[in-house]
C-alpha cells in the first residue's frame, strides 16, 4: 500500500483522521488511528470544555486541554503521527499554534478560512503545515501568499469536496453542483501543486476528504493522482471516537434524507443532521446568554445561536439541542466499529 510521505515523516497508511470538534476527536481517538499507521487529528476548537475553569478561564483551560489531548495522542500512537486541527475563524490562533508546536503535535491542519498567516506563526519550528483548501483558485491564492510574504509553502494539501462535513468552503448554491462533479477540479489542484513543488523543489502531498467512505472510494482517490485520503465521519461511530455514546448514535440512527445544509455563525455553510435544533432553534434564533469570545467577527447581538454552546451540547450527549456536524454519506453508518476495522475496510486490509 502507497506510503504518505509529507518530508521527514511517513504514515504506513496514507489516511488522515479529520478533525472534529467539540470533543469528537480528542486525544483517544487521534491516538488509536496514528497507532494503526494513519494520521490522527485532534480538533483544537474548544478543546477545554470539560476543564472546571472553562467558563472563567476559557483561554488557559483551552490551551492545557489542548496540551493534554497532543500528548495523550502521542503516548497512545506507539509513535505514530498526530496532528492538531486549527480553525482559521478562532480567536487567539496564534496560540493555539504555539501550543501544538511546544507539545509536539507533528502537523497543523488548518482551514474554515484561509490560513494566510500559519507561517508567520510557525516560523522557527519543525512543524508541518497543511492548509485545506475547495478549489483550485483558493489553492493558487494561499499557496502565492505564503511564497510572497513568508518564503514558504505547504508541506501537505488537503482538498475538502462538498460532501465532506462540518464547514464547507464552498457558497450554498455551489454544493449541489459540485457533488457529482469534483474529480476536474481534484485533478487541476494536483496538476497545479505538482507544478508548483516542481519549481521549488518541494514534493507537496495532495490529499482529499468528503465523501470517502468505501474502499471502492479509496482507490478512486488513489486512481485520481492522490497521495492519501481524509476521514472524518466513519471514525465517529467508533469505539475509540471521543464523543459521548449519544453522539455516536445519532450517526448509527441516521437515515437517508436526514443531513442538510445550515447556516454557521462561523459564516460558511455547514452539513448536519437534521433534528429540533435545526428545525426550531436555527430558523428562529435563541438568545446567546454567554459569549465564549471564541470566534473572530461573531458579534452574540447579531447571531442566530451560540455555535459553541451548540456543539457544546451536542459533546455532552443533548442531541436534540445540538448541532450535529456529519458528512453526507452518514446514513451509510449501521453499527459502532473500531478504528481499526475502519481503516482495515477502507484499505482493503480486511480481506487480507
Amino acid at each position: 500500500m502507497k506510503k504518505l510521505i509529507i518530508g521527514n515523516l511517513c504514515a504506513d497508511v496514507p489516511i488522515i483522521q479529520g478533525g472534529m470538534g467539540v470533543g469528537v476527536s480528542m486525544g483517544g481517538l487521534a491516538g488509536a488511528v496514528a497507532a494503526q499507521g494513519g494520521i490522527g487529528v485532534i480538533s483544537a476548537a474548544q478543546p477545554g470544555f470539560r476543564e472546571e475553569d472553562f467558563f472563567t478561564n476559557t483561554k488557559q483551560a483551552n490551551m492545557r486541554a489542548l496540551a493534554r489531548e497532543i500528548k495523550k495522542a502521542k503516548e497512545i500512537s506507539n509513535g505514530g503521527i498526530v496532528g492538531v486541527n486549527i480553525m482559521v475563524a478562532v480567536t487567539n490562533y496564534e496560540g493555539f499554534v504555539n501550543c501544538c508546536i511546544e507539545n509536539g503535535a507533528d502537523i497543523i491542519f488548518s482551514g474554515a478560512g484561509l490560513p494566510m498567516d500559519l507561517p508567520k506563526y510557525a516560523e522557527g519550528s519543525s512543524i508541518k503545515l497543511a492548509p485545506i483548501v475547495s478549489s483550485l483558485k483558493a489553492c493558487k491564492v494561499l499557496t502565492s501568499r505564503w511564497l510572497k510574504r513568508n518564503n514558504r509553502l505547504p508541506d501537505l494539501i488537503v482538498i475538502e469536496g462538498p460532501q465532506a462535513g462540518g464547514h464547507l468552503g464552498f457558497k450554498p448554491e455551489e454544493i449541489e453542483e459540485y457533488i457529482d462533479n469534483f474529480d476536474d477540479e481534484i485533478i487541476k489542484i494536483i496538476e497545479y501543486v505538482k507544478e508548483l513543488g516542481k519549481n521549488n523543489d518541494k514534493t507537496i502531498p495532495v490529499v482529499f476528504g468528503g465523501g470517502v467512505f468505501t474502499h471502492e472510494d479509496f482507490l478512486h482517490c488513489m486512481e485520481l493522482g492522490l497521495d492519501g485520503v481524509q476521514v472524518a465521519t466513519r471514525f465517529v461511530a467508533t469505539e475509540e471516537c471521543d464523543a459521548d455514546i449519544r453522539f455516536k448514535q445519532a450517526y448509527v440512527n441516521a437515515k437517508q434524507g436526514d443531513v442538510v445544509i445550515v447556516k454557521s455563525p462561523v459564516g460558511m455553510p455547514g452539513r448536519a443532521l437534521n433534528n429540533n435544533f435545526i428545525a426550531n432553534v436555527v430558523p428562529n434564533g435563541v438568545k446567546v446568554k454567554r459569549c465564549f469570545n471564541c470566534l473572530v467577527h461573531c458579534d452574540p447581538r447579531t447571531i442566530p445561536y451560540c455555535i459553541s454552546q451548540a456543539l457544546f451540547n451536542g459533546a455532552n450527549g443533548n442531541i436534540d439541542n445540538a448541532l450535529v456536524f456529519c458528512g453526507a454519506k452518514v446514513a451509510q453508518i449501521d453499527k459502532i466499529t473500531t478504528v481499526k476495522q475502519v481503516i482495515d475496510e477502507l484499505t482493503g486490509r480486511e480481506g487480507e
